[in-house]
């Protein structure tokens, strides 16, 4: 999640003898279309609650224009499954077949393409669903790596992972899961060797601890459709350090990120409200013991939080929420609580070309984190960090040295 506040600038070179046009909104939309650059801007309509404040006509002369918007953008015991021997069956029968039949390579061909399936299938158990129209999965047999669960077997659809399924496979390194599947069961892919993770929005239920102790886990991607994140579903993956969290999960329960030392930032949607909400007390909490975490990001009013939720997080961390959100205050569950709301100041002389750099300060709370990052195409934006800021005592000053290499160049402002 990125607390984001851009803003849109069409340089004027020194080689070009007109100045720009200069406009400025605050709002709470996505960007324009490229179609639209240049003219008037129009507030866009108000998203997720975020205030809509249009500031106007800043400075006009020429024919360029500047926008700018805020937003969020901001155990178990290893399995004996890791040791599975190899299935070697379509092999073996495939060498059977040459050896015996004396099939011409056309014929060869079509035997693999007919059989591929066949072993791609036989990798998993499963049983069938009452009502007969769809399947669970509920076991693994396969060699791990890169692993691909098919939306159908056998004619039915596949919308369940179940309980410990992959539970112990060390040797899995990625999973893709189908939009078919609903539902992923407990422990479902605890202890695997997955290194990334994307749960698709047709996903509408998560277990308790389906992913704990996956020590390789970088990265979690989490669809819209998951209501709850159950207890303990990310307990002690050591190595994750980016997770996205889809608006429509409204709750975080017990230990659900515990133990993720590496993780140092995370966005909480709008739609969380409540997080450890029945705490067990103690070391409990949903982001105790994440040693390096130091930033967390609301984008809706203040859930409600037991007391645990950032036990033993010796980082101290760090919450950040929006304006317009309610509930707020500091400290907020025992850590100091800030507005995030950079605004970048536009009257004055401070403002646009000084010394051949183009440039303007920005002001906000103190000692809320800010990163300026530039691209030179919002159709398909690479945004490059130039600068990062602690707004120490709430003003800061931005200049661009290079801003006559661009013909034309967009700024934003990134809360990490």
């Amino acid at each position: 999640m990125t607390l984001v506040l851009v803003l849109l600038y069409f340089s004027c070179p020194a080689r070009r003898r007109t100045a720009p046009l200069l406009a400025y909104c605050l709002a709470v939309a996505p960007l324009p279309p490229a179609n639209a650059i240049g003219a008037n801007p129009k507030p866009p309509e108000n998203r997720q609650n975020f205030p809509v404040d249009a500031l106007g006509p800043v400075w006009q002369n020429g024919s360029a224009t500047i926008e700018s918007e805020i937003q969020f953008s901001f155990t178990r015991a290893a399995s004996s499954k890791s040791g599975r021997a190899k299935n070697q069956t379509p092999i073996s029968l495939l060498n059977h077949r040459v050896r015996t039949m004396k099939r011409t390579l056309p014929a060869l061909l079509l035997f693999l393409l007919l059989a591929a399936p066949a072993a791609v299938h036989a990798q998993f158990t499963y049983t069938v669903n009452p009502g007969g129209t769809s399947v669970t999965i509920t076991g693994y047999t396969g060699d791990g790596g890169a692993v691909i669960i098919p939306s159908s077997m056998n004619g039915l659809a596949v919308t369940s992972i179940g309980m410990i399924a992959f539970d112990g496979l060390t040797s899995l390194t990625s999973i893709a899961i189908p939009n078919s599947v609903t539902s992923i069961g407990e422990a479902a892919f605890g202890q695997t060797g997955l290194t990334n993770v994307t749960i698709p929005g047709s996903v509408t239920s998560l277990g308790a601890a389906a992913f704990q102790y996956c020590y390789n886990l970088k990265s979690v991607t989490i669809g819209g459709g998951v209501t709850s994140l159950a207890d303990s579903v990310f307990y002690n993956c050591t190595s994750l350090n980016s997770v996205t969290i889809s608006n429509g999960v409204s709750s975080i329960g017990d230990f659900a990120f515990q133990g993720c030392t590496k993780l140092t930032s995370i966005t909480i949607p709008a739609s969380v409200t409540s997080i450890d909400e029945f705490g067990e007390g103690g070391l409990a909490g949903a982001f105790s013991s994440c040693a390096s975490l130091t930033s967390v990001y609301f984008q809706g009013n203040a859930p409600s939080v037991d007391s645990t939720v950032f036990a033993d997080d010796n980082s101290n961390p760090t919450i950040y929420y929006l304006p317009g959100t309610t509930g707020w205050s500091s400290p907020f569950a025992g850590r100091q609580a800030l507005l995030w709301n950079p605004l970048i100041q536009t009257i004055g002389s401070s403002f646009g070309v000084r010394s051949n750099q183009f440039g303007f300060y920005i002001t906000g709370t103190p000692y809320i984190p800010i990163v300026v990052e530039a691209c030179t195409n919002l159709a398909s934006p690479l945004w490059i960090p130039l600068q990062s800021f602690t707004l120490t005592s709430g003003l800061v000053y931005f200049s661009d040295p290079q801003w006559t290499n661009y013909p034309s160049r967009f700024y934003r402002i990134n809360s990490q």
